[in-house]
């Protein structure tokens, strides 16, 4: 049996968004990114958001990672209305509730996978010895434990991109919200983060993958379509593809 085979025991409601808009303003252009999406996530989820380009789901991916804020509608964490929260509840649920991984990596130049990894810890006022040993053991469980004083660009695409995950779960969050992880990496590094997602999915991560790729959709055990900022369609199961490779 696959690995992807099996499904976790879904835990309580953790992210409850209801009927959310989000409208821009560009010049005298009003653009309607989100236009009444509802949607529920559960702890131990492994959902893909896809779409194509300006179908939303960037926007939304920054809806649930408290980065932006609705133009109406309600979102709740834990919970908790967002709307409700102050600048450090809401910086606090960034930096120790949801770990981010974007396409981009966002690693600082200068600094080495160690010091990339810490940044999170010095944030939250760690102090310098044990915030070594977490990034340290991060890196290790993301199979960097030998690239530790390698600055970015010593390393490949891949390895990137592990620095990056080894960052966004030094603070041990129980979410991984990843913006397109695969997106600059070749189709073999790629399927390597994406058994990497796995690994902390069965460890017990939230995993919210945001994607216009069907294929990296497909690792998903849910897969919700936006389409013009509205949800198309939202399924459980695994993408056709995969469920044969699972059945051989």
């Amino acid at each position: 049996m696959d690995a992807r085979d099996s499904i976790r025991p879904l835990g309580p409601v953790v992210i409850d968004i209801e009927n959310i808009t989000k409208n821009y303003l560009m010049g005298e252009e009003t653009v309607y990114a989100l236009r009444g999406v509802s949607l529920q996530i559960r702890r131990n989820e492994y959902i893909a958001i896809m779409g194509p380009s300006g179908s939303g789901k960037s926007t939304l991916m920054n809806m649930i990672g408290c980065l932006d804020t609705p133009t109406s509608g309600r979102y709740d964490f834990n919970a908790r209305n967002v709307a409700e929260m102050d600048d450090d509840e809401l910086a606090a649920i960034r930096n120790r509730e949801i770990g981010f991984v974007f396409q981009t990596f966002n690693l600082l130049p200068r600094s080495n996978s160690l010091r990339n990894v810490e940044l999170p810890l010095i944030y939250a006022g760690m102090d310098p010895q044990t915030r070594e040993e977490r990034a340290t053991q991060a890196l290790i469980d993301v199979g960097l434990g030998d690239r530790l004083h390698h600055k970015p660009n010593e390393l490949s695409g891949g390895q990137r991109q592990r620095v990056a995950i080894a960052r966004a779960l030094v603070n041990k969050p129980s979410i991984i919200l990843a913006d397109e992880p695969t997106g600059n990496l070749d189709s073999k590094t790629g399927e390597e983060i994406m058994a990497l997602l796995e690994d902390l999915y069965h460890r017990g991560n939230t995993i919210i993958l945001v994607t216009h790729e069907r294929d990296i959709a497909g690792h998903a055990r849910r897969t919700v379509r936006l389409r013009d900022g509205v949800i198309e369609s939202d399924e459980r199961g695994f993408a056709p593809h995969l469920e044969s490779v699972v059945a051989s």
